[in-house]
């Protein structure tokens, strides 16, 4: 069939890309905190079996890829998939799967980090799966400060840090890597476990209300300024209009 340009943002949308030169494609599966049990990673090889080439390809986001999935069972695919607890996605301008290192069981991990990305995962890769960001957004969970996970080239990274009083974490904002590099900022000051959500949800409506369509965090705050971010991430004043932000049409590049 000769697919249109509509066709491929469509199931671009959930999850699948095409592959170069064919009309086939590659379905994203993402995990739950990066975690995936020993039943979906079965149910992960039926699918690729019976929809796809037989592969399976990690990301470097810790999804598996299943390529060569012919564009009329993509559909077919995902009603599968659904119905093993599996599901496709990890493409857009929205919050991409969230990643961490393996601090769980790591001995110089802190704290459970597959714990964190699990519970971030929940509330928002899922919880704002319908939310509009100007560009990705890229979130990593680190247990120390080995950095295996890379949370200073994420847009949101943490990582643990031991001190006299006990674990805390250093925050960084706005990082990124591939063709533009950038060191994400370093959050002033260590923050306490209970600061990470509210802190992490500042940052994302902050991007969004100052980012333009199509800019990455990193450049809009190289834009706007790094005391203006991290003076906004002191206050409530985000969170109190959140509402606001979200229904706000996104910033066009003048």
């Amino acid at each position: 069939m000769a697919l249109t340009q509509a066709d491929i943002a469509r199931v671009k949308a959930l999850g699948f890309l095409r592959n170069r030169g064919t009309e086939l494609f590659s379905g994203r599966i993402v995990p739950t905190g990066t975690v995936f049990t020993a039943w979906e990673l079965i149910a992960t090889a039926e699918l690729a079996a019976r929809f796809g080439n037989g592969k399976v390809i990690p990301t470097v986001r810790m999804t598996l890829e299943l390529p060569g999935i012919p564009y009329e069972r993509i559909d077919e695919a995902i009603s599968f998939a659904a119905a093993r607890g599996l599901r496709f996605g990890g493409t857009g301008a929205k919050i991409r799967p969230v990643t961490s290192c393996k601090g769980t069981t790591c001995v110089f991990g802190m704290y459970d980090t597959q714990a964190m990305c699990r519970a971030i995962h929940e509330q928002y890769y899922l919880g704002w799966n319908k939310v509009s960001l100007p560009h990705k957004f890229k979130i990593a969970v680190g247990g120390c400060p080995n950095s295996c996970i890379k949370p200073s080239l994420n847009d949101f990274g943490i990582e643990g840090r031991r001190t006299p009083d006990g674990v805390r974490f250093q925050l960084y904002i706005g990082g990124t890597w591939g063709r533009t590099t950038r060191m994400g900022s370093a959050f002033p000051r260590l923050v306490e476990k209970e600061e990470i959500f509210p802190l992490l949800e500042k940052t994302m409506l902050w991007f969004r209300e100052n980012a333009y369509q199509r800019e990455r965090l990193g450049s809009a705050i190289d834009r706007v300024g790094t005391d203006a971010l991290f003076t906004a991430l002191e206050s409530d004043d985000l969170l109190n209009r959140k509402d606001e932000i979200l229904a706000a049409p996104l910033l066009q590049k003048p």
